[in-house]
C-alpha cells in the first residue's frame, strides 16, 4: 500500500476555529484561535492543513491572510477550501502560497470554468464533491445540486487528479466514514480520493486506509481530534503500515 496522508481540518469562522455539525451554522464548537491550531497539528507531527474559509464559503470576508500566515510560518502544507467561485478568487486562494484549492460550489454553478481551472493546474486545483443525503451539496451545504455521476467522469476527462469527499451527513457527529460513497467515487475515477466526515475512532482511519488500493490516499480529520477520541500521533501510525501503531495504543 502507497503513502497514506492524513490532514487535520482547520475550520475558520468569524475569526475562531470551529467544527460544526453536519455543516449547519449555529452548531458550532469553537476551539480558539485557527493558527494555534495549525501550530498545534504541526507540533503534533501533521504536514497537511485541511482549511476551511466558512466565512468565504457564507459569502463573507476571506481568511486569506490567516491561511498566508499559516504557510509561511509554520511551513505546512495547506489545502485551502471554501468560497472559490471566479478566476479572481482562485488567483487569490492560491496567492497564500497554499499547496491546493478545492473548488466546490464553482463546480456545479459554473462547471466549465471548474473544468478549465482544473485543466490549466491539475496539480494545486482540486474538486470538493460534498455529498448531502445521496446528492451534492453546494453554498456551504446549504443547497442540493446533481448527481455525483454527473460530475465525477466529465471531470475526470478534464484532468482533474483528485476528488475531496465529504459525506456532510456524518460530518462532526463522529459516526464513521462513508465507506460505501467512497468507494463509489473511486470507481468513477482513476483520481486520487480524500476522505472527510464520520471519522471517529482509529478503527475507521484503518479502514479508510484499507481503500488505499481503489485510490482513497487520505484522510480530513476534525472533530474527532478537537475532542480527544485519539492523537494525531495515534492517527498517523494507524495509517502507516499493519502493526506500526500498537506501541501508540499498549
Amino acid at each position: 500500500m502507497s503513502l497514506f496522508t492524513i490532514l487535520p481540518a482547520v475550520d475558520i469562522m468569524y475569526g475562531q476555529a470551529v467544527q460544526l455539525v453536519r455543516g449547519v451554522p449555529g452548531s458550532e464548537k469553537i476551539f480558539g484561535d485557527p493558527f494555534e491550531a495549525a501550530r498545534r497539528w504541526r507540533q503534533a507531527g501533521a504536514e497537511w492543513i485541511h482549511l476551511v474559509d466558512l466565512d468565504a464559503a457564507f459569502g463573507r470576508t476571506p481568511n486569506s491572510a490567516v491561511a498566508a500566515r499559516i504557510v509561511a510560518e509554520l511551513g505546512l502544507k495547506v489545502e485551502l477550501t471554501g468560497g472559490v467561485r471566479d478566476a479572481a478568487q482562485l488567483e487569490a486562494a492560491l496567492a497564500t502560497g497554499c499547496a491546493r484549492v478545492n473548488l466546490g460550489t464553482a463546480v456545479l454553478e459554473n462547471p466549465e470554468w471548474a473544468a478549465a481551472a482544473v485543466a490549466g493546474d491539475p496539480e494545486r486545483v482540486a474538486i470538493a464533491l460534498d455529498v448531502k443525503e445521496g446528492q451534492l451539496a453546494a453554498r456551504g451545504w446549504t443547497t442540493r445540486a446533481g448527481q455525483i455521476d454527473q460530475l465525477v467522469e466529465p471531470l475526470t476527462a478534464a484532468g482533474c487528479r483528485r476528488f475531496v469527499v465529504t459525506d456532510v451527513d456524518s460530518d462532526g457527529v463522529l459516526q464513521g466514514p462513508n465507506l460505501a460513497l467512497l468507494r463509489h467515487v473511486a470507481a468513477l475515477t482513476d483520481a486520487k480520493v480524500t476522505a472527510s466526515g464520520g471519522i471517529a475512532s482509529l478503527d475507521d482511519l484503518r479502514a479508510l486506509r484499507g481503500l488505499s488500493d481503489l485510490g482513497v490516499d487520505s484522510a480530513i480529520i476534525g472533530t474527532a481530534l478537537y475532542l480527544g477520541a485519539f492523537s494525531l500521533p495515534q492517527a498517523l501510525a494507524a495509517v502507516a503500515e499493519p502493526g506500526a501503531d500498537r506501541d501508540q495504543n499498549d
